[in-house]
């Protein structure tokens, strides 16, 4: 008893009131998806998404007791046993698993379904805080440096084999831990231009890129004609740039399925067509925009009411924020997100072990890209890649998944002062 009382003096009890908060708002806004007011229905109607959700959230709450309960020092000990299990549960879906919406995701029994990808961020990201807390100078060695980008390729390859995208792009978020952790910032710079050069590629004539990058080469050389090295390492880039730049034009019309076309197609211009490809975004701003300074209250929403919007309290549940409570509830659910990415940020610092610091600033950098790319994809910024906005959207299987990535780091974190410093 003196021990359980002593774990609950030392949880983070502010990180633990914002994750309450926003699964508990995240459940209203789904009852406003999915409420009809002309068949008077409750929140708790098990029939609904609402009904539904609300069984989830309890089952979230044993999985917390569950998480608190385990001697902190079983996820470490056990990081590759999660990870080796979650592999081969991916490989299972596979072959065995049930194709929902173009993606063979999912394991479903009758109406129970769950999709293991989720459950894959929290077992990669022990399996990297295990493997870089054993390993200090991971970045210093070739091998060690493929092992680690295999550890966090495996799973996003598995899942992009199961037609799953927008949850294997999560993947790159931890390139942000690696960072922390002592990873060059030149390698990090090269990445972020790629990604950069990429989206160019996308808006602009890529014979335009590839003349600017041709002249900027010929000015850098004539700038270092007598230094050899130089002048072979603008050559090389140079290459590199155009190699890329050709290659995205390949991978958009050759490598991408039609519906991942679509999805870049209404990027670049979401007004194209706005009755096919650009249907998603468009209704999202719309209902956003239209719902003003203050919006139109709860259950108010009359986008919402009418299924414009498709995917509303997945995807794009953000969009019921927008219209329902317009710009100042919208800002608060994001302060919310800042917030929590704040408290799992300074949590993280003030580890006492490497593992549970790099655990946790793989539970940030998770939370972060979740959080950044559905709000971005709902009002155009990002293309729509389908990835949930994590403790809000509806799902059994996001809700648990996120769960217990956060409560395993509040656990370690509850133990920091016994956990050995490395």
């Amino acid at each position: 008893m003196r021990e359980s009382n002593q774990l609950v003096n030392r949880l983070d009890w502010g990180t633990i009131i914002l994750y309450f908060l926003l699964v508990s708002l995240g459940w209203l806004n789904i009852f406003a998806v999915v409420y009809d007011i002309q068949a008077d229905q409750s929140i708790f109607d098990l029939s609904l998404r609402s009904g539904k959700q609300l069984v989830w959230i309890v089952a979230a709450g044993l999985l917390i007791a569950t998480i608190m309960l385990v001697d902190f020092r079983f996820y470490s000990s056990f990081a590759y046993f999660f990870y080796g299990g979650i592999i081969l549960i991916l490989i299972f879906v596979l072959l065995f698993g049930r194709e929902i919406a173009g993606s063979k995701s999912w394991f479903a029994i009758g109406s129970f379904r769950m999709q293991p990808s989720e459950f894959a961020k929290f077992a990669t990201a022990l399996a990297v805080a295990k493997y870089l807390s054993t390993n200090n100078r991971v970045f210093y060695n070739l091998k060690s440096q493929l092992t680690l980008f295999a550890i966090i390729g495996l799973p996003a390859v598995l899942i992009i084999l199961q037609g799953d995208t927008g949850t294997a792009m999560v993947y790159a978020a931890f390139v942000l831990v690696f960072y922390r952790e002592g990873f060059s910032p030149l390698l990090l710079g090269i990445g972020i231009a790629a990604v950069i050069l990429f989206v160019l590629t996308l808006f602009i004539n890529q014979v335009y890129l590839i003349i600017a990058v041709v002249v900027t080469a010929f000015l850098l050389i004539g700038l270092n004609t007598k230094k050899t090295k130089r002048i072979v390492t603008i050559a090389v880039t140079s290459f590199a740039v155009i190699s890329l730049i050709v290659s995205v034009d390949f991978l958009v019309t050759d490598v991408l399925k039609p519906h991942q076309q679509n999805r870049i197609k209404a990027l670049i211009n979401p007004d194209g067509d706005p009755l096919g490809y650009g249907w998603n975004v468009t209704q999202s701003k719309i209902a956003i925009g239209s719902g003003g300074m203050w919006g139109k209250g709860f259950l108010q929403g009359t986008q919402t009411k009418f299924d414009f919007v498709p995917e509303q309290s997945t995807d794009f549940i953000f969009c019921t924020i927008g219209e329902e409570h317009g710009w100042l509830g919208s800002s608060v659910l994001i302060v919310l997100f800042v917030w929590l990415l704040y408290r799992v940020t300074i949590i993280a610092e003030r580890q006492k072990s490497s593992f549970a610091r790099i655990y946790g600033y793989s539970v940030a950098a998770i939370l972060f890209f979740h959080f950044a790319v559905n709000i971005g994809m709902t009002i155009g910024l990002f293309p729509v890649i389908g990835i949930p906005l994590p403790f809000f959207s509806y799902g059994g299987s996001s809700l648990w998944a996120f769960t217990i990535l956060l409560f395993i780091l509040l656990k370690l974190d509850a133990h920091r002062l016994q956990m050995l410093t490395r």
